[in-house]
């Protein structure tokens, strides 16, 4: 049931519930104000809770009274349409009252057990993305998010070909944990960097920016490849267990692999006796339009990981689909990796409803839908109008607005890895979006648009009107 506050049966006002909400003239949810509730959450998170990738001290969490579909809203009443899809995971939005009544449901019936036995909720969801994934990845690991379903990806690379070393692209997060830090390229690696967990990174195609003075898209293929091929070449191919690619890199940028590039990889990991992981820990489940990345490019990979879209966000949930080769490596040689929660009944039935919405309710097609016929020519027709926007790139539900000083020099609106008063035009971009009842996903130079897999064609262009004035502000620093 829904969280309500205000006058309670017994006339008292109920102050410790998140949010109240009516029905409105427009099908939706009114949030109702309740500025004490806010203050009192917002008190208890900076005197207890302690925020991931944060300053502590200078970070002004927003508190949230409650969510529904594209939407959240605040304890002052005020509703954001959310670009962000949480952390791009709410693919089929916020509250499903599908996926909610069949965690209910679960619960009632069996709310956890080890993983060690097979439970009907676990062994339906594992059925279910086995039959969505590419090929033959029939076995599902399941993990508790993202990051761990990598970590446990490269160890089973190495298990299986007995080599040390991965490969990953600079322009590309993998997850918070240890190995998969050090996989990731982008600043938040930094700090955590241990030089020998085995990891080179090398540079992936991004034509906009290329860092093979390539001009065609063929060109920067070819001479991606050439550099991947030369960096195996001097690594040792012998030495080397896996390869790890996002399919569509998400948090760095959004860039589309040009064609023929994956399966380029997909060669030199088959000639070099290489385990090709491709990261769809963001891009699977309909992001998209299809229900993974992979199969934009028809290139199958020996793993494949997962978590976000699986069930929305709505349990934790992630996991490694693996290859018919690589689990007989495991078939009577025990696996050397677990996790308590592994196949957790809550988050697997709510996996299972997640898929079973996407298929009824058409969500895939959805995405791929209104990425092909709004979101796309919308966002370009943007781009014609705002000089700050160099680059617009994307599919389905999953795009990036390359934000620029000059679009004939494509110097990004602010530095690499920018922070404070160097970061300000983005800050102002961000807030004028907020203001305007729209919640943006911010990353350096780039505001991706993310909204939720199902979102409606009024509410993509609602946004859109935001982001126009957004991209307003934007252009007041370019020159």
């Amino acid at each position: 049931m829904r969280p309500r506050f205000g006058n309670s049966p017994g006339g008292e006002q109920d102050a410790d519930v998140a949010t109240a909400a009516r029905p409105s003239t427009l099908g939706r949810m009114t949030p109702q104000p309740h500025p004490e509730a806010g203050a009192a959450v917002k008190a208890a998170d900076r005197a207890h809770v302690f925020h991931s990738w944060s300053a502590q001290d200078l970070i002004d969490p927003l508190a949230v009274a409650g969510a529904e579909g594209s939407y959240f809203w605040d304890y002052d009443g005020k509703r954001y349409l959310d670009f962000t899809s949480g952390l791009v995971y709410t693919n089929i939005g916020y509250q499903h009252p599908k996926v909610v009544a069949a965690i209910q449901e679960q619960a009632a019936r069996m709310t956890t057990f080890a993983p060690a036995f097979a439970i009907e909720a676990r062994s339906e969801a594992a059925r279910l993305i086995a039959e969505r994934t590419p090929g033959d990845l029939d076995k599902i690991f399941f993990t508790n998010g993202g990051a761990d379903a990598v970590e446990h990806a490269v160890r089973m690379a190495r298990l299986h070909t007995g080599r040390p070393k991965v490969l990953s692209a600079y322009r590309s997060y993998h997850g918070g944990t240890q190995q998969a830090v050090n996989l990731t390229g982008d600043p938040r690696r930094w700090p955590s960097d241990s030089g020998t967990a085995g990891v080179v990174h090398f540079w992936a195609p991004f034509l906009y920016r290329s860092r093979f003075y390539a001009e065609t898209e063929e060109q920067e293929t070819a001479r991606a490849l050439e550099h991947l091929e030369t960096t195996i070449a001097f690594e040792g191919p012998g030495t080397v267990a896996a390869i790890v690619l996002e399919t569509v890199p998400g948090t760095a940028g959004i860039m589309l692999p040009p064609p023929g590039y994956l399966a380029g990889v997909r060669e030199l990991c088959d000639r070099h006796g290489i385990v090709f992981v491709l990261d769809e820990v963001m891009a699977g489940f309909g992001r998209t339009g299809e229900w993974f990345a992979a199969d934009l490019f028809g290139v199958v990979p020996d793993l494949m990981t997962f978590a976000k879209g699986v069930n929305s966000g709505y349990v934790p949930l992630g996991g490694v689909a693996i290859s018919a080769e690589i689990a007989e490596t495991f078939g009577r040689r025990p696996y050397p990796g677990g996790l308590t929660y592994s196949g957790h009944p809550l988050a697997c039935a709510a996996a299972v409803a997640t898929i079973g919405v996407m298929a009824e309710e058409g969500v895939v097609e959805n995405a791929r839908r209104l990425g092909e016929s709004v979101l796309g020519p919308a966002l370009a027709e943007l781009a014609a109008r705002h000089p700050s926007v160099g680059e617009v790139r994307g599919t389905g539900m999953f795009w990036a607005l390359d934000l620029v000083k000059n679009r004939e020099t494509r110097e990004p609106l602010v530095p690499y890895n920018a922070a404070g008063e160097a970061n300000a035009p983005m800050a102002a971009f961000a807030a004028t979006a907020k203001r305007n009842g729209l919640w943006p996903f911010v990353n350096m130079n780039r505001t991706h648009v993310v909204p939720p897999c199902n979102v409606t064609e009024a509410e993509l262009k609602e946004g859109l009107a935001a982001l126009d004035a957004a991209l307003g502000t934007a252009d007041e620093y370019t020159g």
